[in-house]
């Protein structure tokens, strides 16, 4: 087995550019935040709190480089040969590889499964140099607060990385053409999600149409108008973050040398077992159509080597978990409620806000509620929506109850542990079938 790998650390855009540095920055900035304004009502005095940017990147970029060392290791334990360089199919069973040190190499394969991600979408009207105009692989790496920060698209990584920003002192404004932020979530959520992010100091600007920017005096002009009012207007910052998106990393691959063919998206088209047109190259995570998250793409890529291997793999789409990392938390699974109306679907709909859930309240952090969606005859679990405090971890309870075709009742008829934050899902599928005794 062998690995095609151009950059000089495994891991991908997830590990090295993604969610793994996202993650380690939301964390701390978080305690940043906490420090400034959280600690004193907790009865901690910790004096003048300061910001140390190069040691926050630092930490971020050891996380990162302790997971990828990781990664060589089991590389090495499980003899898989890393190949460095970029590959380009020659037929379904050659690739050549430009090597990073120079040269080329030929690599024959019975199996081949592409496997290459996905990148920033470019923006018109924006050109990315990664300093005042930046992707989500810039806004990691800044090397100071801005003053001003225009955040463009009100999706998962814009969030999560303006929310990074505002903590450490920028004041952040959102631009979203949509009328509401967090593309995919449920209407409730996304309302209350603003509202939270809000009252942090991020601005919002919805149903807004980005027209253009300009360069002028150090500082970014970007130049927005409303999406039905058509009403104009400039903002100024000192830097701008194009977060509208990824597309398919599908171009240089050769795919024209086997008879691959890409949507205008520049998806692979994906068949049963993953198979591409060529049926022995298969095709996984953001390469193909679907969700780009990391969490998919293993699934896929275990699924796709169970069928090379015994002749069966299984995904099942229906149960991908979604999760935003900010403060509150929000992760998602399964139908939402708009989704299930516009398929004709009787459901129910149970909820219990983490205020009435002793665990949050004793620790002051009980912004949020959880939301259970069934089906309205079987009382089978057919969503469930979280925004609160540790939200991305539990969502896994939703995702192993729909997996296993649970209901509401069989989830409320098991003991959780008190004081967790758990029993705010357990209460809210009592709502979904009954009633909760805590609310």
């Amino acid at each position: 087995t062998a690995c095609i790998e151009k950059r000089d650390t495994l891991g991908g855009t997830c590990l090295n550019v993604g969610c793994i540095p996202s993650k380690a920055l939301l964390h701390n900035s978080h305690l940043f935040h906490e420090a400034q304004h959280g600690f004193a009502k907790r009865g901690i005095d910790v004096g003048q709190v300061k910001l140390n940017l190069p040691q926050l990147l630092a930490d971020k970029d050891k996380a990162v480089s302790g997971l990828t060392r990781g990664i060589e290791m089991l590389f090495k334990k499980n003899k898989v040969d890393w190949i460095k360089g970029s590959g380009q199919l020659k037929s379904p069973t050659e690739i050549e590889v430009a090597l990073n040190a120079g040269g080329v190499e030929q690599v024959a394969a019975k199996n081949i499964i592409i496997a290459t991600g996905s990148e920033p979408s470019p923006f018109p009207g924006f050109e990315i140099d990664e300093k005042q105009i930046i992707t989500s692989t810039g806004a990691l790496a800044l090397e100071k607060v801005p003053e001003k920060m225009i955040v463009i698209g009100g999706g998962v990584i814009g969030l999560e990385l303006g929310s990074v920003w505002s903590r450490l002192g920028s004041q952040v404004t959102v631009v979203e053409y949509l009328p509401a932020i967090g593309a995919g979530m449920d209407a409730e959520l996304a309302k209350t999600f603003q509202r939270s992010l809000a009252k942090q100091g991020i601005k919002f600007k919805t149903s807004t149409k980005v027209v253009g920017s300009e360069k002028q005096n150090g500082k970014v002009l970007v130049a927005v108008e409303g999406a039905k009012s058509g009403k104009q207007e400039t903002l100024e910052a000192d830097v701008v973050l194009v977060s509208v998106g990824r597309r398919p990393y599908t171009e240089g691959l050769g795919l024209e040398n086997v008879g691959i063919s890409v949507d205008k998206r520049g998806c692979i088209q994906m068949a049963d077992e993953f198979r591409t047109a060529v049926s022995n190259i298969r095709v996984i995570g953001d390469a193909t159509v679907g969700p780009m998250l990391a969490h998919k793409a293993e699934e896929e890529g275990i699924a796709a080597v169970e069928y090379i291997t015994n002749g069966h793999g299984h995904v099942n789409y229906n149960v991908i978990p979604s999760v935003i990392y900010t403060h509150p938390e929000v992760a998602w699974v399964g139908k939402n409620e708009q989704q299930l109306k516009d398929e004709g679907v009787k459901y129910k709909v149970g909820s219990f806000p983490f205020a009435a859930n002793s665990r949050a309240k004793t620790i002051d952090d009980a912004e949020g509620l959880v939301k259970i969606i069934t089906d309205a005859e079987s009382d089978r679990i057919l969503g469930a929506h979280i925004i609160g405090p540790n939200a991305g971890e539990m969502i896994a309870e939703a995702c192993l109850a729909m997996e296993y075709g649970g209901s509401a009742e069989d989830v409320a008829r098991t003991c959780h542990a008190h004081p967790t934050m758990s029993e705010a899902f357990k209460e809210a599928c009592m709502s979904a079938y009954g009633k909760p005794i805590h609310f």
